[in-house]
């Protein structure tokens, strides 16, 4: 079932896509500490199956990601992504800058230094071990649903992705943030991006690694507000969250 229009009457909205893999209850533990209104969107890869054929570039997600927004009836919104998701909400906002008043980038991919198949797996391997089991049967039942065919693919075509050159061409403000012992997106590669960005900023959370949105919602809500209140134009208050898909 599709999230619920928006209101158009409140502030500024905070739509979340869930890393590759990840069904919109991840990112929604941390929308639910979020004061804004706020929706996840959920896509081919991203939440959703993708049968054999389906496209899963970033560009083709961007696309289909603006429509979603079309039909909560948002004309402009903060957009949080995580993992590979952050590639396609920065190619949204290169497609539509007008549309995204601020991006939040949690522990993005893919570092170029990490393009390969063994260089990607030595790099979740490392983050893996400073991960909380508890979130594995959540995982679990994702992965089932997006399909392990489809992720293949989806990540196939994120590690290609340069999402460095896409945010040099955005203009509003960005967060680029990670957990502490998130070897997949490593401090230097947050740094290097927030530089990438005119606007943008990096910053490390107290604990987490690479699934921050599930197992620290709080403490990312935390710094997310703190970067909303700061950046000019998008300054969040009190609003109220919409039922999720």
């Amino acid at each position: 079932m599709p999230p619920a229009p928006l209101d158009p009457s409140l502030t500024t909205p905070i739509v979340a896509v869930p890393g590759l893999g990840l069904s919109g209850a991840v990112p929604g533990r941390t929308l639910d500490r979020l004061p804004a209104p706020s929706a996840v969107v959920e896509l081919p890869g991203y939440g959703l199956p993708a049968p054999r054929g389906t496209a899963l570039g970033s560009d083709d997600l961007a696309r289909l990601l603006l429509t979603r927004l079309d039909e909560l009836g948002v004309t402009r919104a903060v957009l949080l992504g995580h993992s590979a998701s952050c590639q396609i909400v920065v190619r949204a906002a290169v497609r539509d800058p007008h549309r995204v008043a601020a991006l939040v980038l949690v522990g993005p991919t893919t570092d170029p230094r990490a393009r390969s198949w063994p260089a990607l797996a030595g790099r979740w391997l490392r983050t893996a071990a400073w991960e909380r089991p508890g979130q594995v049967p959540r995982l679990v039942r994702d992965y089932r649903r997006t399909g392990l065919g489809a992720m293949g693919r989806g990540m196939d075509a994120a590690r290609r992705d340069r999402i460095d050159r896409g945010l040099a061409q955005v203009g509003c403000p960005v967060l680029v943030v990670r957990g502490p012992h998130d070897r997949i997106a490593p401090q230097d590669w947050v740094d290097a991006l927030a530089a990438t960005a005119p606007h943008g900023r990096a910053g490390t959370l107290a604990a987490g690694a690479h699934m921050v949105p599930l197992t620290h919602p709080g403490e990312l809500a935390a710094g997310v507000g703190t970067f909303l209140g700061t950046a000019a134009g998008v300054a969040e208050p009190p609003g109220r969250a919409v039922r999720r898909s």
